[in-house]
């Protein structure tokens, strides 16, 4: 295959520069050449004309040769330029071979400096979309997470930024939020993504709803863990528009794709306020509280005993996302007993609570819609 070839289907198929990939053929042989004739100076030129790379070489004109790799005689010299002097460089086409081990050397410099152009291509493409959601295709699954297919590049998802319910399955299409480009691969890695942060969740409300997009309504915070449940305050910006109504959409139109994307993954929205026992109240849903008091940092919330375990959450969850959603340490007490439970003894006693926890995965006042997703 003549050399043009090869360089036009670089291009095609790797979307690279052709005046760049004749450089790196250029340097490439320039680099094995000079590793068998280092004493030299050489040059390496591509030929469109000839469709090869021509080897020049500086020769010092002299009178009499005594090395012919560095030295040309004058009679030599001025065929190739008439009015040449003796003492004076000229270049010259280069005649010395190489063997196999310098064409090696060759295609492993031509071979590292196209990765480096790809990487370079990659990072300049992909680097001003970071912290944005993109679209993409899983392409093959591997044990440390999923390779995805992103317009013509591969970005990797690590299992640790998969949501733990969802599979890996090659041909999937999902979305996910661009974490990191780095400027080179690491383990053959360029750009790393997400689907686990509240920083994912809060960029599918906006692609999701128009009015959170134009800050019509306002996401204020996001706490989330990952495959269980994402807590998300909302306010409006507008009197007459009910946020949470806007979030939910007719018939929960508006978040079921947010759900779909996150594998069914709950989604508790609440109504912003600056009623910081009222927020422990809803932070707690789908949980009823008796009563709150705060004091400091602690908010010691009043739950009948059926409702412990609801505002307890699997494993604890709930109670901890209600708890960093308010920046309180909650501690649940019986009924009207004095005696409370901080969060920390909520997760002690997690384990045998889970089989008495009802997930309901309350929609505040949309009771129809958590009916439908049950």
């Amino acid at each position: 295959m003549i050399l043009s070839q090869i360089i036009e289907e670089l291009v095609e198929e790797r979307d690279l520069d052709r005046n760049a990939l004749s450089n790196i053929v250029c340097e490439g042989m320039l680099a094995a050449y000079e590793k068998k004739y280092p004493e030299l100076q050489l040059e390496a030129v591509y030929n469109k004309t000839a469709d090869k790379i021509d080897v020049l070489v500086w020769k010092e004109v002299v009178g009499t040769v005594v090395d012919e790799l560095s030295q040309i005689s004058i009679r030599k010299a001025r065929s190739v330029k008439a009015d040449t002097e003796v003492g004076e460089k000229i270049r010259v086409p280069f005649d010395g071979v190489i063997g196999r081990i310098e064409i090696l050397r060759a295609k492993q410099f031509i071979s590292q400096r196209v990765r480096q152009l790809e990487a370079a291509q990659v990072y300049e493409e992909f680097k001003p979309k970071e912290g944005s959601i993109m679209s993409g295709v899983v392409h093959k699954c591997e044990m440390g997470g999923a390779v995805v297919k992103i317009q013509d590049a591969f970005a990797f998802l690590p299992k640790s930024l998969m949501i733990p319910a969802e599979r890996c399955v090659a041909g999937y299409a999902l979305r996910a939020l661009v974490k990191e480009v780095l400027a080179e691969p690491r383990n053959e890695n360029q750009i790393v993504l997400d689907r686990v942060s509240e920083a994912f969740l809060r960029q599918l409300f906006e692609l999701e709803i128009p009015e959170v997009f134009d800050r019509i309504v306002e996401v204020k915070k996001i706490v989330r863990i990952a495959g269980y449940k994402s807590k998300v305050v909302v306010a409006s910006n507008d009197k007459n528009i009910d946020p949470v109504g806007t979030c939910v959409g007719v018939g929960g139109a508006r978040i079921k794709p947010i759900l779909r994307e996150l594998a069914g993954e709950k989604i508790d929205i609440l109504v912003y306020t600056d009623d910081l026992e009222r927020l422990v109240r809803d932070s707690l849903k789908p949980a009823e509280v008796e009563r709150v008091e705060i004091s400091g940092d602690i908010a010691r919330v009043w739950v009948d005993e059926d409702q412990r375990s609801v505002a307890i959450g699997k494993g604890g969850k709930n109670i901890a996302l209600a708890s960093r959603l308010t920046g309180l340490d909650i501690e649940l007490v019986k009924g009207l007993e004095e005696s409370g439970e901080s969060l920390a003894d909520m997760f002690t006693a997690a384990e045998s609570a889970d089989e008495k926890t009802r997930d309901l995965g309350d929609f505040s006042t949309f009771e129809d819609f958590v009916d439908e997703e049950k």
